[in-house]
């Protein structure tokens, strides 16, 4: 076949909102030749970004959904792989990591490391992906690339150092001096086409000289022979310093930091080299998988197409020709008609039409390589699912985040109905942090996620993709039930009918539990439950925390520890002791103080410090606690803690005091008790409620 897999990249673009992703991958198509004209995001021109192809991505100028496009560029082959900024859409970010080796972080010259590049880089380190950070936007008022850096090591603890420093800045923007060459690099032409190398600016030699230094001083742990001619004052050749830099890079212990501006053209041909240069190739990260029969044993998998194939499927997207199934292959190869086995789903499938994704647009191939990414046609299967050519493997879990918000969703008429039932089944299959259940007392269908914004994208793209007329209900937080006392129970569940009839005692005490939502601890001594019993007491404690009795959310933080019981010979069965279990839990519950729990959420407003006090204000209105504010000229942040109820609309407060010149972000933190006040409130809204369902 001739793949050199040493030759190929998978890498991602991952940033805060507003960054510049989006612009810069679009410059990246343009350069390797895949678009032959530039598009901007919010582009006049009415085309609008390569790969930003949903309707909604358009209008609103973010990006929803990762896409994936393979490019060229010298004789390299690179997936790319553009991935949301936004905290609603963590989980695209999640699935698109799992499957990287290497990453660029963007970052604005001006708005520096903000709240989302800190979720980001967490997510980077998560799944061990290599960075090289990029700094964007040094065209603008107030771009500072060396306060960036700085900001790297000390708010993210990177070692970033500078590969390259700017010749001029804002508006002065000229082109860049690459510390390693030592060359200044223009950007000529229109569109930055053309590459001129010359002298550095006199101004810049000395300045060029102290980072060069600080470059060398850095990477000279991770190469022995450059350290000694370092110390020696000797000249250093440039590919001891490409290897050097590399070395640090996959070790995950240096970041290059590179700088240039997407939108003015300048700097992305050298990032791209960057890319190339120290971003590893597929063979060169270690990926493993767990094998089922031996127990989840850990099985490095090796990038060689001999092996049986293992690969991920980690995106799924619902085409016009069915679904469509980004895969990754992470051994082995795939080829078309081969038969694959799906370990989670236990079935083998045919590999039928296999193609290469460009953003929406596709073509057919006959086989992938290891480390490729392809998209395989109409296999039934759920994201995250690991397809095997031969062993029982499974490649580990991807982390999805609870959701924090449901709303309730009523279709207009029965053509909405039906469409709304397909559109739901299919968003679901997508997106694993989007939910949804039909509830029971009200019968209406809810749909849960991680913000408002990721329910408004799916209850908009139900009006476009599925021509789905809904009506939403009011926003409903996912409170929690828990207890703040130990309370003892002794409970028998007794049940006569003629023949055998039901009978189990189960006595002990439930208590507070900081380590999780449930344990269950069985300290029975001398047989007084039987073994086999055992677990279905377990089995009915999980049943009876479903729903609290305060407002009908599930309780989490308890332990229920066992200590006594008895059995009847012949009238004790598993679902005796399952009754018997729930009873005792309902008889404790009330004596253990129950109270509610509701999400707070880690809230970062960024914005001019002019409107600081009016910020403070908004978030003090919301019972919001100020954790740390942050000033940086006229440019300030907010951090601060704030219940999710409160946060329903705040964009548009926000805007409204600010004109319109800050923005926020928030994502789950943790549980916290409500107030009283609220927590009364809301059980009497809960009763009622109840009442007139009767």
């Amino acid at each position: 076949m001739g793949f050199d897999i040493t030759k190929m990249r998978n890498i991602g673009i991952s940033a805060h909102i507003d960054s510049g992703k989006t612009t810069l991958s679009e410059r990246i198509l343009f350069y390797s030749n895949k678009i032959h004209a530039i598009h901007e995001v919010r582009g006049k021109d009415g085309v609008g970004a390569t790969m930003d192809h949903m309707e909604l991505e358009r209008e609103r100028g973010i990006t929803i959904q990762s896409a994936a496009t393979q490019v060229t560029w010298k004789d390299y082959t690179l997936n790319l792989i553009d991935t949301p900024g936004h905290v609603d859409f963590t989980i695209e970010v999640e699935r698109s990591l799992r499957v990287l080796d290497g990453a660029i972080l963007v970052l604005c010259a001006v708005g520096g490391v903000q709240s989302q590049s800190i979720t980001v880089d967490r997510q980077l380190k998560r799944y061990h992906v290599p960075r090289i950070a990029f700094i964007n936007k040094c065209d603008r008022t107030g771009a500072n690339p060396f306060k960036v850096k700085s900001q790297l090591r000390e708010k993210l603890a990177l070692n970033a150092v500078m590969v390259q420093i700017p010749i001029g800045l804002e508006d002065k923007l000229e082109g860049i001096v690459d510390l390693i060459t030592m060359k200044a690099v223009y950007f000529d032409g229109d569109q930055g086409t053309e590459l001129r190398y010359a002298e550095i600016p006199s101004h810049l030699k000395e300045d060029a000289e102290k980072h060069r230094e600080e470059l060398l001083d850095a990477i000279s742990m991770f190469s022995d022979e450059l350290a000694e001619k370092f110390l020696s004052g000797e000249t250093i050749p440039e590919e001891l310093i490409y290897a050097a830099v590399r070395t640090g890079t996959l070790a995950e212990q240096f970041v290059p930091v590179m700088l240039g501006s997407a939108y003015k053209n300048k700097g992305i041909q050298s990032l791209l080299d960057g890319v190339t240069r120290y971003l590893p190739d597929p063979t060169e990260v270690k990926n493993y998988a767990l094998d089922l029969d031996k127990d989840e044993e850990r099985l490095e998998l090796k990038a060689d197409e001999k092996l049986p194939t293992v690969a991920l499927g980690f995106k799924l997207e619902d085409g016009q020709y069915g679904q469509l199934t980004y895969v990754r292959i992470y051994q082995g190869s795939l080829k078309k008609g081969d038969e694959l086995y799906n370990t989670r789903a236990r079935k083998r499938f045919k590999v039928g039409r296999l193609v290469r994704m460009h953003a929406d647009n596709m073509e057919d191939i006959t086989e992938g390589a290891p480390g490729d990414i392809v998209a395989l046609f109409g296999i039934d299967c759920a994201s995250g699912d690991t397809f095997c050519g031969g062993g029982n493997y499974a490649m580990t879990s991807m982390f999805v985040p609870e959701p924090v918000i449901s709303l309730a969703v009523n279709p207009k008429d029965k053509k909405s109905a039906d469409q709304m039932a397909k559109a739901l089944n299919r968003f679901t299959k997508e997106d694993p942090t989007f939910q949804t259940y039909v509830d029971g007392e009200s019968n209406e269908t809810i749909i849960k996620g991680m913000g408002e914004l990721h329910l408004e994208v799916y209850i908009e793209r139900m009006r476009r993709e599925y021509k789905c007329e809904v009506e939403t209900g009011m926003p409903q937080v996912a409170y929690r039930e828990a207890i703040s006392q130990r309370a003892d129970f002794n409970y028998t569940h007794k049940k006569q009918t003629g023949g055998a009839g039901q009978y189990g005692r189960v006595a002990g005490y439930i208590e507070s539990w900081d380590g999780g939502d449930y344990e269950f601890v069985d300290n029975i001594k001398g047989g007084a439950i039987p073994n086999e019993f055992i677990p279905s007491c377990n089995k009915g404690f999980k049943e009876a925390l479903k729903r609290g009795s305060l407002i009908g959310f599930p309780i989490v933080n308890v332990r229920c520890v066992i200590n006594d019981g008895q059995y009847h010979p012949v009238d004790s069965s598993d679902i005796a002791f399952q009754m018997a279990a729930i009873g005792a839990f309902r008889e404790a519950y009330p004596k253990a103080k129950p109270c509610i729990l509701e999400p707070i959420m880690k809230v970062a407003v960024e914005g001019p410090t002019e409107f600081q006090g009016n910020i403070f204000a908004s978030i003090n209105q919301r019972r919001g606690i100020i954790a740390a504010s942050t000033e940086d000229g006229t440019f300030s942040r907010i951090e601060a803690e704030v219940p999710l109820s409160e946060m329903f609309g705040y964009s548009t407060v926000l805007r409204s005091l600010t004109q319109g010149k800050a923005e926020f972000t928030m994502e789950f933190e943790k549980y916290g008790k409500v107030p009283v006040s609220i927590s009364e409130a809301l059980i009497k809204e809960y009763q009622e409620k109840r009442k007139s369902s009767k």
